[in-house]
């Protein structure tokens, strides 16, 4: 085939069909007249590749708008049926699996809870349980939205712990906190999930999956580099350098905040994880003599932490050991957050998480006073704290983008390129969008 500067047509082909459908994506609708500026592809470029997806049902009209003098100017945009994605977050207290459309518009959803009474806290993360949730999952999700798997450009799951690539086994993961010592999640998924084998799975770290969807829909947007934090059971961090690309997550819990402290999940002493985790704040508030209602899950407990130390009724004095204890904390985090300022020198820290956003409603403030007094005061001027808005479904949309930014990169072909369970490279391509 014809190559020009190394590429062949067919490569020119794909990135105008990428560079259409992401700018309908993330500023449409707009016109074949818009197109040409916001592309920079010539008319006669822009009115093939709109034919093109039209006629593959990619892209539909939206209506109109007058034009300076001539006729009204037809809008289109990115038809929402034309595919669909699922978001899995495999937390550490449940798991969690939406539908989205193309618009990521949510169509269905299902939550399994992982639970265990018993003296190991690892049972509730026993892999045949996991892929289990996740095999029911999503076949629930397409059930209830009755949208045939032929339809799915994708799976994406968000998960604790590092993963790895293997040639044979896909996706591994290595979740030392939870007791998973390199499980090929990818192999067991694509042997138990009833899928056609072409619907690729992308599997990443959690943390990493927050902070992509942040950057795209959320508190990151316009943002050059931001770390996103998540807070649940656990404690993990995602360092966004390129706005557009899939960021960098990071063992932020593992971080040592105290020589000789307390034992962490993981083996070792005095990480930050050990002592702002949620599991472990819970653990500090019994051992100080809180009571948390006995049978609570980790969410109803942190929920009823909060309310004895912030109590909602006039007149009622707080739990003195809940505030101390959440005030030790504060300043916990504080120290951390310090260590990623002068570490990353980020534009912005975004909290989110199903713990991090009941936290930060009530002691941000306190915890980012502290970051700014441990922090080297360069960067400490320059950094934004503040609270993720994507709230807690954030893992599950970033789960889903990884197929959709994929989809994208390859001009809206299913059949293309493209391997599951490495990142897609879309960094380049979607660069534009960080200044919006």
């Amino acid at each position: 085939m014809t190559k020009r500067n190394g590429r062949t047509v067919r490569d020119l082909r794909r990135e105008n069909r990428t560079a259409v459908l992401q700018r309908l994506y993330f500023d449409g609708p707009l016109s074949r007249y818009s197109l040409g500026p916001a592309t920079g592809l010539s008319s006669g470029s822009v009115s093939n590749v709109v034919a093109e997806l039209v006629a593959e049902g990619l892209v539909e009209e939206a209506g109109s708008v007058d034009s300076a003098g001539g006729r009204p100017r037809t809008l289109l945009r990115i038809s929402p049926e034309s595919g669909c994605m699922i978001g899995v977050d495999v937390g550490e207290t449940r798991v969690r699996i939406e539908l989205f459309d193309l618009a990521l518009t949510e169509l269905a959803r299902t939550e399994r809870p992982l639970a265990v009474d018993g003296p190991n806290p690892h049972e509730r993360y026993e892999v045949g349980v996991v892929v289990g949730h996740v095999r029911e999952g999503i076949a629930e999700v397409l059930r209830s939205a009755d949208v045939p798997a032929e339809r799915l450009l994708g799976v994406g799951v968000g998960v604790p712990g590092i993963v790895a690539r293997d040639a044979g086994d896909g996706a591994v993961v290595h979740g030392q906190t939870i007791g998973w010592d390199a499980v090929p999640l990818e192999r067991l998924l694509r042997e138990s999930v009833d899928l056609p084998a072409s619907v690729p799975y992308w599997i990443d770290n959690g943390a990493k999956t927050l902070g992509q969807a942040e950057m795209w829909f959320g508190a990151g947007r316009g943002a050059r580099s931001a770390v996103v934090v998540l807070f649940g059971s656990g404690v993990g961090a995602c360092v966004v350098t390129d706005p557009m690309g899939p960021g960098r997550a990071i063992e932020w819990g593992h971080l040592t905040v105290r020589v000789r402290g307390r034992r962490c999940r993981c083996g070792a002493q005095g990480c930050l994880e050990a002592y702002a985790g949620a599991e472990a704040l819970l653990e500090r508030w019994r051992e100080a003599g809180g009571v948390p209602p006995a049978g609570a899950d980790e969410e109803t407990a942190l929920t009823a932490m909060l309310a004895a130390a912030y109590p909602a009724e006039p007149g009622t004095e707080p739990d003195a050991t809940a505030l101390a204890v959440l005030a030790e904390t504060a300043e916990y985090l504080g120290a951390g957050f310090a260590d990623l300022i002068n570490l990353f020198q980020p534009e912005r820290i975004l909290v989110g998480g199903w713990a991090g956003l009941q936290l930060g409603t009530r002691f941000l403030d306190t915890v980012t006073g502290y970051a700014l007094q441990y922090a080297l005061a360069y960067p400490a001027a320059r950094v934004e704290i503040g609270m993720g808005t994507l709230g807690p479904d954030a893992v599950t949309v970033g789960a889903a983008i990884l197929p959709l930014a994929d989809f994208f990169a390859r001009g809206g072909r299913r059949d293309e390129g493209g391997t599951a369970g490495e990142p897609p490279a879309w960094a380049s391509t979607l660069r534009e969008r960080a200044a919006r």
